[in-house]
């Protein structure tokens, strides 16, 4: 069985620089726009292979940050479903929506990642989805996993693949208006004008609830697996009547 070897301070020191130079450099560049080369320039490092000495390789490196950042948005979002649990009541669709973008919101409010994260999270699921999945999977997303069954359960009323899909939007959509009060906040520009007044956070979880409890137009019912076929089908009977 292998064994880590401690890291010394320095050599502690030299990856938290890297990584936190390398997450903005993602943030601001894409991650297809940046090299290992670029991130070693940046952060001053004398070795040009300090990336693969630290880290094994850039997907690796891309790994560790996102597994950082999900720790701690997974380990908020359980002691919020936990305190919910605790009540003894059924939770409603505003309160799991709390817990589902609350710690999200927080990153961008206390933790010192929360300047670059999110748009470096949103540059990875949309270009990268496949590296998401193999850092991510099913490993850090409980307190996710557990919002999800709860919206299944309250939600059951609408047709399964609607709902998901709508569950879906609803977590690309909490990365991306996040991303966008990230940006100002981290490059020490006045906030957005979006996020000046009181309401903003309750009135973004406002729509997003509005999103979710929707009743399906007609339009959007007809296009449900299923549907288009039983229309046929219908159609077909009457043309033969």
């Amino acid at each position: 069985m292998s064994t880590v070897k401690p890291l010394r301070s320095d050599g502690k020191e030299t990856r938290d620089k890297m990584k936190a130079v390398a997450q903005r450099l993602f943030a601001l560049h894409g991650i297809d726009g940046v090299s290992a080369t670029d991130i070693v320039a940046a952060t001053g490092q004398r070795n040009k292979a300090s990336v693969q000495y630290h880290f094994g390789s850039k997907e690796a490196l891309i790994g560790e940050l996102l597994v950082d950042g999900a720790k701690k948005v997974d380990a908020f979002r359980q002691e919020m479903l936990d305190e919910m649990a605790a009540t003894g009541k059924p939770p409603t669709v505003r309160e799991v929506l709390g817990a589902f973008i609350l710690p999200v919101h927080r990153l961008t409010v206390t933790e010192a990642e929360g300047g670059t994260y999110l748009r470096f999270l949103s540059n990875v699921q949309s270009t990268h989805r496949p590296l998401f999945r193999q850092y991510i999977g099913n490993q850090w997303n409980t307190g996710y996993r557990r919002c999800l069954q709860h919206f299944r359960e309250l939600l059951a009323h609408l047709p399964g693949p609607l709902l998901e899909q709508r569950l879906s939007l609803v977590a690309i959509y909490t990365t991306a208006v996040l991303s966008i009060k990230e940006a100002p906040l981290d490059e020490a520009h006045s906030p957005s004008r979006l996020w000046l007044p009181e309401f903003t956070l309750d009135n973004i979880l406002d729509t997003f609830q509005a999103m979710l409890e929707c009743a399906p137009s007609a339009a959007t019912l007809a296009g449900l697996p299923g549907q288009l076929e039983n229309g046929a089908a219908k159609s077909s009977r009457t043309r033969k009547e």
